[in-house]
C-alpha cells in the first residue's frame, strides 16, 4: 500500500523538502491587486512575492483558499492517481476554511475516484483521511515532517493516522511579527478586534513585540518583549533552546522566516538554538515563511515549531 502525506501551502516546509519526501502540496491562491498567484512554496516565487507585493501592497493582498470543487479536482488528479492511502494535514480550522473544504472534497471523491485510478493504471481501493493539524506555519511544518518520516518508515496508514492524532496536542508553534502596523492593518481589514489601536499604539511607542503561541487551534500572546523584533526573537530562540535541551518529541524542529534565510541566521540566539538542535540529534528544518502566512502577519516574521509534552513558553 502506497501512502502519501498531503498538506497545504500554509505549512512551513521548503518545497525541496516536500518533493524529496514524496509529499503533495495543496496550493492556496493569493489575490494581490489585479494579480492572482498560487502559493506553491517555491523559493523564487516566494521571495518575489515578498519583494513585489508585501513591501508596498501587503495590506491589499488577501488569501483565497480553494473551494470544495477545486480541492476535489486536485485530489482526483494528484492524490488518487499516485497512492492508495493519503493523510491530508491542514492548517488549523480555527483560522481557515481549508479543513472543512478538504473534508467535503474527500467525501465527494467516493463517486468517481475509481475511474481516475483506472485511467492512471492503478487498481484497488483508495482511502483518505483529512486531519486538522490544530496549528499553522512552523507548527504545521514540524507535524507534517514527522508524518512524512513515519510514512517513509513504512508505517501502516491506520497507525499513521493514530500516531499523528496523538502528536497534535503536543505540537507548538510560536510567532513573532516584525511589523506591528502591518498586523494591525490586516486585523482591521478582516474585522479582527484582537489588535486594537490602543495595543498597537502602546506596542509601537514602547517598541514591544508580542510572542504568540498556537496549540490545538488556540492562538494567544504568551509573552511580550521590549527592545523590538530582534530582542523578542532572541528571547524566543533562547526559550526554544532550553526546551530542546530539556527534551522534545520526534525527530525535527522547524523554523521559518519571512525573508532571506541568510538574515535568519544572523538573529541573536539563532546560533545557540541551531547548535542545541544538532546536539540533541534532531534535524533543524529551515524554510521561508509561506506567502499565505506573510499575507496575514507581514514580512520579516519569525516562527518556530516543535513537538513536546510541555511548551517552550
Amino acid at each position: 500500500m502506497t501512502v502519501r502525506v498531503v498538506t497545504d501551502a500554509t505549512c512551513d516546509l521548503p518545497r525541496e523538502y516536500i518533493d524529496a519526501n514524496n509529499m503533495l502540496l495543496l496550493p492556496i491562491a493569493i489575490r494581490a491587486g489585479d494579480a492572482v498567484l498560487n502559493d506553491d512554496r517555491r523559493t523564487d516565487s516566494t521571495l518575489a512575492f515578498y519583494r513585489d507585493h508585501l513591501s508596498d501592497k501587503g495590506v491589499m493582498a488577501e488569501t483565497v483558499p480553494w473551494d470544495v470543487e477545486q480541492i476535489r479536482q486536485f485530489f482526483l488528479q494528484q492524490v488518487v492517481t499516485s497512492c492508495d492511502h493519503s493523510l491530508c494535514l491542514t492548517v488549523t480550522a480555527s483560522r481557515s476554511p481549508i479543513f472543512e473544504s478538504a473534508t467535503q472534497a474527500s467525501l465527494n471523491l467516493l463517486r468517481d475516484y475509481k475511474q481516475a485510478r483506472a485511467q492512471a493504471g492503478r487498481s484497488g481501493p483508495f482511502a483518505m483521511r483529512v486531519l486538522d493539524s490544530g496549528n499553522m506555519f512552523a507548527g504545521q511544518g514540524v507535524l507534517a515532517a514527522e508524518a512524512a518520516r513515519m510514512t517513509a518508515d513504512g508505517m501502516h496508514a491506520a497507525d499513521l493516522r493514530k500516531a499523528v492524532q496523538g502528536l497534535i496536542p503536543k505540537t507548538w508553534a510560536y510567532l513573532i511579527p516584525s511589523d506591528l502596523y502591518y498586523v494591525r492593518a490586516r486585523a482591521k481589514k478582516k474585522g479582527d478586534k484582537s489588535v486594537s489601536f490602543a495595543k498597537y499604539a502602546v506596542g509601537t511607542a514602547l517598541n514591544i513585540r508580542p510572542i504568540l503561541r498556537c496549540n490545538q487551534g488556540e492562538t494567544e500572546a504568551v509573552a511580550s518583549q521590549r527592545g523590538g523584533f530582534e530582542s523578542a526573537a532572541q528571547r524566543l530562540l533562547e526559550a526554544a533552546t532550553a526546551r530542546v535541551r530539556a527534551g522534545v518529541l520526534g525527530h525535527y524542529v522547524c523554523i521559518s522566516y519571512g525573508g532571506p534565510l541568510e538574515d535568519l541566521a544572523k538573529l541573536p540566539g539563532y546560533a545557540g538554538f541551531a547548535n542545541a538542535v544538532s546536539a540533541a540529534g534532531l534535524e533543524l528544518i529551515s524554510s521561508l515563511m509561506s506567502m499565505t502566512a506573510c499575507v496575514n502577519v507581514g514580512e520579516g516574521a519569525l516562527s518556530i515549531g516543535l513537538l513536546a509534552d510541555e511548551p517552550a513558553i
